[in-house]
This record gives structure tokens, C-alpha cells and sequence, in this order.
């Protein structure tokens, strides 16, 4: 099983009582502002989203990781690496992203959790360049990606929604650790 832990945090697969507190956070219009068409999920649609994730994990040798704090064992969210195919142009980048709930904004775990991702990509699995995107409005997520040394490699549309996308990149083989 993998697992990365951090000063404040441990990045792991998922548990099936992960399942309630990420539909929790699915559910907060504030989280989900910026993703996708900016729909909340419900638990049903959680559940099915770690379903694909875990699959992800199966068929690709990484996926996103449940965030857990480490002093309370709260699920912080999601950090990992996806293989981003609902942007065709991009393809066959690897993808890193996260989400957390909002009582966790502010306080520098994305950046925490996103830059052990990164180390994992170079170095458990070889990766050697890894992409961000985002929507330039979503400033938080644009200073994360700014932090973890990524710089803005191209501007497009969503297929889908037709909204701007900033895709950021990072050579891993010049990644400080």
C-alpha cells in the first residue's frame, strides 16, 4: 500500500469511511467552484469518483491519495496524479491536482501534500515532467502551482464547459525536493 507522510500529513489510498467526509467536502459549492461545471457531488457520486480513482491507481501505478491529517486523522481531501484525458491536447501528461475543504484552505497543506506528490512522480515512479491545470481565476490553486515551481506552459478552453484553462508544467528532473 502506498503511503507518503509529511510534517502535518499522511497521503494514502482510500478507506471506505473516507467516503462521507469527501462527499462532504463534494458538496460545498465553495470547493467545487472551480472544477469541472462547478456541480457539488453527492455521495453516490463520490463514491463512484473513488471507484475511478482506485481503478487508476490499478491501471496506472498512481492516482490521487486521500489527505489525512496527521494529529487528528481528519480527511483533508485529495492530492495525487491523474492522467488528464478530458483535455485531448495535453495528452499523454500526467496531471497533478488536489481539493480540500475549506476549513483546510490557507493553512499550506495543498502545497504540502502536491509537493510530496511530486517527489513520489520523480522518484517512485519515474515520471519526469508533470502538468497543472487550472482556471486562472482560481488564484489559490495558481499560487500552488507557482510554489511547487510549475510555470504557465499554455492557455486553453475546456472541451466541454468552453471556460479558460492555464496548464503549468514541471520538468521533474530539475525538481528540488
Amino acid at each position: 500500500m502506498t503511503e507518503i507522510r509529511t510534517p502535518r500529513l499522511l497521503l494514502r489510498r482510500w478507506h471506505d469511511d473516507d467516503l462521507v467526509p469527501l462527499a462532504d467536502i463534494n458538496a460545498d459549492p465553495r470547493v467545487m467552484r472551480w472544477v469541472g461545471d462547478g456541480s457539488v457531488l453527492d455521495l453516490e457520486e463520490t463514491a463512484e469518483a473513488v471507484e475511478r480513482w482506485e481503478e487508476e491507481w490499478d491501471e496506472e501505478g498512481f492516482g490521487l491519495f486521500a489527505v489525512e491529517l496527521l494529529a487528528s486523522g481528519e480527511l483533508a481531501g485529495f492530492t495525487g496524479l491523474t492522467m488528464p484525458e478530458f483535455l485531448p491536447e495535453v495528452m499523454p501528461s500526467v496531471a497533478i491536482s488536489w481539493r480540500l475543504g475549506t476549513q483546510f484552505w490557507g493553512q499550506g497543506y495543498a502545497s504540502e501534500a502536491a509537493h510530496a506528490t511530486l517527489e513520489f512522480a520523480l522518484q517512485d515512479r519515474g515520471i519526469e515532467r508533470v502538468i497543472s491545470i487550472v482556471r486562472p481565476q482560481d488564484d489559490a490553486s495558481e499560487n500552488v502551482s507557482r510554489k511547487l515551481g510549475m510555470t504557465p506552459e499554455r492557455e486553453t478552453t475546456h472541451p466541454e464547459y468552453g471556460f479558460p484553462l492555464r496548464v503549468h508544467a514541471i520538468d521533474l528532473t530539475e525538481f528540488v525536493g
